[in-house]
């Protein structure tokens, strides 16, 4: 098995994503911390994987409570030795259009998302740099990517996600600590009543767990942000365009709009190694100016 002896921890894998995930994991040879808000629902997974012959412990908690992330990452460390791979899988939605939104049921998704993400992270951050190897998916989505009515709180959470990633892959590359995004489209309890009979069965979670293989591997890629569903599996990516320089004439907000279907030509766009490249473009860019002005002078 492609990764027998590896440990990961899967946060809300009591059912949905989580439990598929959970599974498809322990089948391949990783020793699962199945945590869950629902100590219930993370028994049940946990006897699944068992009965499969897998090897998985139960970790009733929430992601949003420091104390016990952490408690639960020593569990997994005192029991297994270590842990190889953070899958943080855990979310909620409260769904209202912006208007009717509270800034409670914000906070919420928010608090869930993106900060229990974060506190994951951080409890087993010092692990895997001490043992130099590391695997860490991030659950965005296309509501963070591209956006999704009445779902401001969840799509600026899951951004947030990308955002984090790109930061972490960075400074975690030295030790071997490779972080990536994986953007979901499954038939969960969060998506019931919203598509068709039909197209809830195309999109059973099974048929995007296999895309984490990818991701949590010995030579997976670090940066990515992998869209699966259905079994069709694409990649999304943050790109800066060719543009143009203005310059700071008194007119370069005029002349901005003058030339923005030149600034916004996708033609030659870029994804970017890490976001300093902006300003040493942009830098460049007016150097390059400035000495052919002075050829000319």
């Amino acid at each position: 098995m492609a990764l027998d002896g590896r440990t990961a921890i899967i946060t809300g894998a009591g059912g949905g994503l989580g439990r598929a995930h959970a599974l498809y994991l322990a089948r391949h040879g990783v020793s699962v911390a199945v945590n869950d808000v629902s100590a219930a629902a993370a028994d049940r997974v946990v006897a699944e994987i068992e009965a499969g012959g897998g090897t998985a412990m139960a970790i009733p908690a929430s992601v949003t409570d420091e104390a016990a992330v952490g408690a639960m990452a020593e569990a997994v460390i005192d029991a297994w030795g270590r842990v190889d791979i953070l899958i943080n899988n855990a979310g909620i939605l409260r769904d209202k259009s912006f208007a009717k939104m509270t800034i409670a049921d914000f906070r919420a998704v928010v608090d869930v998302h993106l900060i229990g993400a974060a506190i994951c992270i951080k409890a087993v951050w010092e692990p895997m740099r001490a043992q130099r190897f590391g695997r860490i998916v991030m659950t965005t989505s296309s509501s963070g990517l591209y956006g999704n009515f009445g779902q401001a709180n969840y799509g600026a959470a899951k951004m947030a996600l990308v955002g984090l990633m790109q930061t972490l892959a960075i400074e975690g590359e030295k030790y071997d600590i490779r972080v990536n995004c994986l953007a979901p489209t499954a038939a969960t309890q969060m998506t019931e009543g919203v598509l068709d009979a039909e197209s809830l069965t195309m999109l059973a979670p099974e048929r995007v767990s296999p895309a984490l293989l990818a991701l949590v591997a010995d030579e997976a890629p670090t940066r990515a942000i992998v869209c699966a569903g259905a079994g069709h599996i694409a990649t999304a990516n943050v790109t800066l365009t060719q543009g143009r320089y203005i310059g700071d004439a008194i007119d370069a907000g005029e002349q901005t709009i003058a030339n923005w279907s030149e600034i916004v030509d996708r033609s030659g766009e870029i994804v970017p190694g890490y976001g300093f490249l902006q300003a040493e473009r942009e830098v460049a860019a007016a150097r390059a100016i400035k000495n052919l002005s002075n050829q000319f002078c």
